[in-house]
């Protein structure tokens, strides 16, 4: 069945359209304050639809996604104690515990990780408002974070897109669903493993 590859050269068919770098920029802004769904997967897909343009779809990605962290900041700063209830009665009580520690422990580094790294960057711009941080490492942070990834993820589509595509397209079958079985038996293994 070869629905990967059907999604795939849907996704690229979007990514060629007139409005895909305001669509881009939507998803930046938003994934750093409160949606789910990174950025790069658009910024990939439009790489791979264009390469040569590669360099202004980081400067999208990474313009908006920091204006999207600072909104999370803000959410953190004037509406934690809104938002906490919810937090702690989450899946996310643990992990913004986790950032809470890192935050103490390593300031604007932990800003600069989480914007480089999949990690969800949302949970550190919000906890980086709601513990007062020094909004300028902050903003700093989060440029060199976000730029670091997105420039990185443009620099390869750049200079390899066109045969990256190739092959990604020959392959993507088999690699959906891969990434399906890994996910269910990763999946069964935590459920498993609770007592």
């Amino acid at each position: 069945m070869k629905i990967f590859s059907l999604l795939y050269d849907k996704t690229i068919a979007w990514s060629g359209h007139r409005h895909a770098q305001y669509y881009l920029a939507g998803v930046s802004f938003a994934e750093s304050s409160f949606f789910p769904i990174p950025p790069d997967v658009m910024l990939i897909s439009m790489g791979l639809a264009a390469p040569k343009r590669s360099w202004r779809y980081a400067l999208i990605a990474t313009f908006f996604s920091v204006i999207g962290g600072v909104f999370g900041y803000l959410i953190g700063l004037y509406g934690i104690s809104l938002i906490k209830p919810w937090i702690m009665s989450s899946s996310y009580q643990a992990s913004y515990y986790q950032v809470v520690h890192w935050f103490e422990q390593s300031g604007v580094w932990v800003v600069i990780l989480a914007g480089f790294t999949p990690l969800p960057y949302k949970l550190f711009t919000i906890t980086a408002g709601a513990m007062q941080m020094a909004f300028l490492p902050f903003l700093f942070g989060s440029i060199i974070g976000r730029g670091m990834r997105f420039f990185l993820v443009s620099a390869i589509l750049y200079f390899a897109g066109d045969r990256i595509q190739g092959h990604l397209r020959r392959y993507i079958d088999m690699l959906g669903w891969l990434t399906i079985l890994i996910v269910v038996i990763v999946y069964f293994y935590i459920k498993m493993s609770r007592p």
